[in-house]
């Protein structure tokens, strides 16, 4: 299939998932349980992974699928990379940001992305050679990174600070943030979507999963950013995340340097 017909199943996907997360979004018999690594699970993570695997099933048999919730590896030569809910704690709390992450990752290297949030009216998704997009399918608007060049005009955003005195270096941080101009923390996906639109310039967070990531890593870069690993390797599975406007990366991981 082309990247064309695999993006427009990965926006059906996002339409099945919406469905469902809206609907038990801020429901009062959400059900929350706690996994082994002490992160939140809610039973709209598990329906909509399930009901995503399902479509994939009919409409990709021969691909791969690889989820937060129920598992699977990234090695095949085509794979569906899920995150049902990425922002749980937020879904769980009634705070709107979160969102489903839908990715086709083609021999280690992500072809077409989607990033779907819902409570916040807004989706944004990406295929190789064709460019990032907000909107609807209806009234797509193509975006792009910010033009700003120097660190001290920066915007910056990270997710929850205390996870880079364990998994980086908190001193890191708070020198990078220290040389921007302005920082938030809006955390998860919705920062690299910020880099992506030009609304802010730089998003780092110390500990990713896979599935965190993978179609952050196309649609920044379709959107002419920058997404590595906080080594500067480029890809979505080195653990930690990096997305920039381009100009200001190698500034950045300079900063980052431990």
């Amino acid at each position: 299939m082309t990247n064309v017909d695999d993006l427009e199943l990965a926006l059906r996907l996002a339409d099945t998932a919406d469905a469902i997360t809206s609907d038990r979004f801020r429901a009062r018999d959400l059900t929350v349980d706690r996994k082994p690594d002490r992160t939140p699970v809610t039973d709209a993570d598990l329906a909509v992974e399930d009901a995503v695997r399902a479509v994939l099933a009919e409409q990709r048999p021969d691909d791969r699928v690889a989820g937060e919730e129920r598992g699977g590896d990234i090695s095949a030569a085509r794979t569906w990379v899920l995150d049902p809910i990425d922002g749980t704690k937020n879904f769980l709390r009634g705070v709107p940001a979160w969102a489903t992450l839908i990715a086709l990752v083609q021999d280690g290297t992500p072809t077409a992305g989607v990033i779907s949030a819902p409570a916040l009216g807004k989706r944004w998704w990406a295929a190789a050679g064709r460019g990032a997009w907000t909107g609807t399918r209806e009234a797509a608007e193509r975006i792009s990174v910010s033009g700003v060049r120097e660190i001290s005009d920066a915007y910056a955003s990270t997710t929850h600070l205390g996870s880079w005195v364990e998994h980086h270096s908190r001193e890191s941080y708070l020198r990078l943030v220290d040389a921007c101009w302005e920082n938030r923390a809006f955390g998860d996906f919705w920062q690299h979507c910020l880099v992506a639109e030009g609304a802010i310039d730089i998003a780092a967070e110390a500990i990713v999963n896979p599935w965190d990531v993978a179609p952050v890593q196309i649609i920044v870069q379709e959107a002419g950013g920058t997404f590595t690993d906080l080594s500067g390797q480029v890809g979505f599975q080195g653990g930690s995340a990096l997305s920039s406007n381009t100009h200001l990366h190698g500034t950045a991981l300079e900063l980052l340097r431990r």
